[in-house]
């Protein structure tokens, strides 16, 4: 049973930098010993971009600084907070495609995860740039990857939502052209679950018939009223990081608020 733990949304900021008043580092530092604790066993950390707030060098060394801590293993995703030139200077060894797109495939005994580069940048212009898009060449690479899943499920895992979230603001940021991913994952008919953040949301259902999680990120969250056109507004809600278990049936899926989580209930 492959177990995923999924962080999305980390926004982590220069030294004594905070978001509405919320210290990124100390967040993500908070969730990765919790992860540490409890969920060592994991086969694999995903980290599904937004890694720094500002796609500045020094956040990126800090957030660098911050996973030589974590015991699994992870992986790195990038998101519209993010310049993939950058990133990848900073983050050498992160994983690409032959056409420099941030993006991997990883195989598992029983589910292939595919991890997309849904950045639309550059230009590194508001708002396209913190839409998302799948250009022609990713979605072949995508197209190919689950043409070579075999008999495993494929899991999609992506910083953007390829649909309606049902916040105003948020969705007008979201994946660019839905239509042509879901034509191709619905061609292929092999994933079994879609998994995204940017939202900072704990949002779960069905899209085109396929599963989704989005979740919330460790440091800020999206407000819950609809209708709001700011992309931009943020709360302050307890952290979280999402849980991925592969069955011989389907997928669990769990958010873990762990800054306020007790392990230590009594029975009545």
């Amino acid at each position: 049973m492959t177990k995923l733990i999924i962080f999305s949304d980390l926004h982590m900021v220069p030294e004594g930098g905070t978001i509405i008043g919320l210290d990124p580092h100390r967040r993500l530092a908070n969730g990765i010993a919790h992860v540490n604790r409890f969920h060592a066993d994991a086969d694999l950390v995903i980290f599904a971009g937004d890694l720094a707030h500002a796609a500045d060098r020094e956040s990126y060394e800090r957030l660098q600084a911050l996973l030589r801590e974590l015991m699994p293993p992870a992986a790195l995703m990038i998101g519209n907070h993010d310049r993939r030139e950058l990133f990848l200077d900073v983050f050498a060894e992160a994983v690409t495609d032959a056409n420099g797109f941030v993006q991997q495939a990883i195989d598992f005994p029983d589910c292939r995860a595919i991890l997309l580069d849904t950045l639309f940048a550059p230009p590194y212009d508001y708002p396209v740039s913190h839409a998302g898009h799948l250009c022609q060449t990713r979605l072949a690479w995508l197209d190919r990857q689950l043409g070579e899943a075999g008999d495993r499920p494929a899991l999609i895992f992506m910083h953007h939502p390829p649909h309606a979230s049902g916040f105003a603001g948020m969705d007008m940021i979201r994946l660019v052209n839905e239509d042509e991913f879901y034509a191709l994952v619905k061609r292929h008919g092999n994933v079994r679950h879609i998994f995204a953040g940017h939202v900072h949301r704990t949002i779960s259902g069905s899209s085109r018939g396929i599963p989704f999680s989005i979740f919330k990120s460790p440091v800020h969250q999206q407000p819950m009223p609809f209708a709001t056109a700011d992309a931009s507004l943020s709360v302050d809600e307890p952290a979280a990081y999402g849980i991925a278990l592969v069955t011989p049936d389907g997928v669990l899926v769990h958010t873990e608020d762990y800054e306020i989580a007790r392990r230590d209930a009594m029975g009545t």
